[in-house]
């Protein structure tokens, strides 16, 4: 990554976490006020979601800004994947929330007695959540996918939980001026729900991100397509790709011509390296073997079984 690469990523990075602190921020304040003048639960279960999504925007961007640390003696690959551990960080807060969320509910539900419709001033709460939401976490997406970061991707997925938490909010408050109010607190339950499902899904994505697993198979099929095309390679088989986080590193064997000399081989093999740098963004080191095309090798290392 050159100077101007890595200065683009990094103000892509503050600009998604000032976006979502900022209008989690909005949300978090009129959320709560609205939902306790209205005597919507649901509202004020919002409210205190949205609270964990200006910490956890906070965390997405620590792990962003680690992330993005040159390697040095002590993290040779660098530290990309301080990215993922952001996002494993961010699925406690998530849990939290959700357990103080459902059991509210629940309480509601079945021990709370009579329960209030909300008033009418909700509704116009629920909407402005929808559309905020909607707006904050296609952009903060986009925003991480431009940067190649995990975290600030994970960040935009928690924050497109709200959007479907502000269309139940909605509908239960809805429902409810016309008789249902005990369909508010059964909404809170449904947004406790989905934050638990949007945690599975987070800790899924970034245990895969820490454990190595490659992005796509697409990406292994890119790197043989331009290692095969530089001159005088014959083929490229073994390839491996170390991903971390949002950036990834890669070993790879190309056959090359068995009478080649060792001098032009490795002219070769650095050929390929440096093409496969320029080529794909995503990685940023390359170590290339040289193999005799045609000949027969078992590659018998652990890692082949």
């Amino acid at each position: 990554m050159d100077n101007m690469k890595k200065e683009d990523r990094e103000r892509l990075g503050k600009r998604a976490a000032y976006v979502a602190i900022l209008g989690n921020i909005f949300l978090t304040v009129f959320n709560i006020a609205v939902g306790i003048m209205s005597g919507s639960y649901a509202l004020i279960s919002e409210g205190a979601h949205t609270i964990s999504d200006i910490v956890t925007s906070v965390i997405a961007y620590v792990g962003f800004k680690i992330g993005s640390k040159p390697a040095d003696a002590e993290h040779p690959l660098g530290h990309g994947r301080a990215e993922a551990i952001a996002g494993l960080v961010i699925v406690v807060f998530l849990a939290i929330i959700a357990y103080e969320i459902i059991t509210g509910a629940l309480y509601r539900l079945f021990f709370g007695g009579t329960l209030a419709i909300p008033e009418p001033i909700a509704i116009v709460m629920a909407i402005t959540g929808v559309i905020v939401n909607f707006a904050m976490s296609q952009y903060i997406i986009k925003l991480g996918q431009m940067a190649n970061s995990p975290a600030l991707v994970a960040d935009g997925k928690h924050q497109r939980v709200d959007i479907m938490s502000s269309l139940a909010i909605l509908f239960g408050i809805l429902i409810a001026q016309y008789g249902y109010p005990r369909l508010d607190p059964l909404i809170a339950l449904v947004i406790g729900l989905l934050i638990v499902k949007t945690a599975v899904e987070v800790v899924r994505e970034n245990l895969d991100n820490i454990m190595g697993k490659v992005p796509s198979q697409d990406l292994v099929d890119k790197i043989i397509e331009v290692s095969n095309s530089v001159d005088k390679v014959c083929g490229t088989h073994d390839v491996r790709v170390n991903y971390l986080g949002s950036y990834a590193t890669v070993t790879l064997h190309i056959e090359l011509p068995p009478e080649m000399s060792l001098d032009e081989s490795h002219k070769i093999v650095h050929l390929v390296q440096n093409k496969i740098l320029e080529d794909i963004d995503l990685i940023h080191g390359v170590t290339a073997h040289a193999c005799p095309f045609g000949l027969e090798y078992d590659h018998d290392q652990q890692l082949d079984e």
